[in-house]
């Protein structure tokens, strides 16, 4: 019983070795394609500033939407690692033969007219193209200074809703002035 375990064990991770082997072969020679496309913040109102970060761009790029200019992503530099070995080399991870990074960076100003809603991110790099759906969030910005209102002033429902609670609250005070009035004198 022991024996067939451990050669089933020992078959699975041959197949897994056989399957992983030729992928980090064939990954050497080929072009990148731009995968990860990360917007920050992802709700953002009308005017502000979006980075956009895309993984497998280590030529840099360009970005595009309707909700901003085009906008270039400029490679990261892969030299901030050095206290971990250097280009996550000490990592030992995925990253440790390849010598750099392929992470791309930029940012892009919300145009002010934009639309409130989702917005779609393209991303152009190494001549190939990934787009992200719904990537980020634009929000209707406030009017600073006027307590966030767009509008010029009371309408008239405010302006009775106003009067009225008013009213209330005066006929309330007399209400009561009066009792208090009426239980002092017995």
């Amino acid at each position: 019983m022991r024996n067939t375990r451990a050669l089933a064990a020992a078959g699975a991770a041959v197949a897994v070795l056989g399957v992983a082997a030729p992928a980090a072969v064939a990954d050497g020679g080929r072009v990148p394609n731009p995968s990860n496309i990360v917007a920050l913040p992802s709700v953002i109102a009308r005017g502000g500033q979006l980075t956009i970060t895309v993984d497998g761009c280590p030529n840099g790029g360009h970005a595009t939407s309707n909700a901003f200019e085009r906008t270039n992503l400029t490679p990261v530099s892969g030299g901030n690692d050095a206290g971990r070995g250097g280009n996550d080399a000490g990592r030992g991870g995925i990253d440790a033969g390849r010598g750099g990074n392929d992470t791309a960076r930029g940012t892009a100003t919300i145009h002010q007219d934009a639309r409130p809603g989702s917005y779609d991110i393209t991303v152009h790099c190494s001549g190939r193209s990934l787009t992200r759906p719904a990537a980020f969030t634009v929000i209707g910005g406030v009017r600073g200074g006027i307590g966030g209102s767009s509008a010029t002033g009371a309408t008239p429902t405010d302006m009775a809703i106003g009067g009225s609670l008013v009213a209330a609250a005066v006929v309330g005070s007399g209400v009561f002035w009066m009792r208090r009035r009426a239980e002092k004198r017995i």
